[in-house]
């Protein structure tokens, strides 16, 4: 079976760094692209950056670019969302999703990807 779990997620100060994790398992990194995806509430799910399977080239948002980093660790089948410079606004529980995506680099629209953790609350405030 193809999994996904996110892990990481917490509260962070305005100003501050936080790391997320989705390990995958049933699969290689290699074959997909991992997208990570982001939702407030009352507001649509929003693509933030993801990372090829095929050379690992990457793609981010405008919103979050400078920011975060998506990376990856394939002898552990992990990837990571590295977020920094966090403010009231990234609030929202973050998702990481895998597509067979042929695409390089990946896209940042949510019905590219077949399956999805079950994700992680990022909380920002004082």
């Amino acid at each position: 079976q193809l999994q996904l779990v996110e892990s990481g997620g917490g509260l962070v100060q305005p100003g501050g760094s936080l790391r997320v994790s989705c390990v995958a398992s049933g699969f290689t990194l290699d074959d997909y692209a991992i997208g990570w995806f982001r939702q407030a509430p009352g507001k649509g799910r929003e693509g933030l950056s993801c990372i090829s399977g095929s050379d690992g080239g990457t793609n981010s948002a405008h919103s979050v670019e400078g920011r975060f980093t998506v990376s990856r660790d394939n002898a552990k089948n992990t990837v990571f969302l590295q977020m920094n410079s966090l403010n009231p606004e990234d609030t929202g529980v973050y998702y990481c999703a895998a597509g067979a995506l042929l695409f390089s680099p990946c896209v940042l629209v949510d019905n590219a990807y077949e399956d999805w953790g079950q994700g992680t609350q990022v909380t920002v405030s004082t």
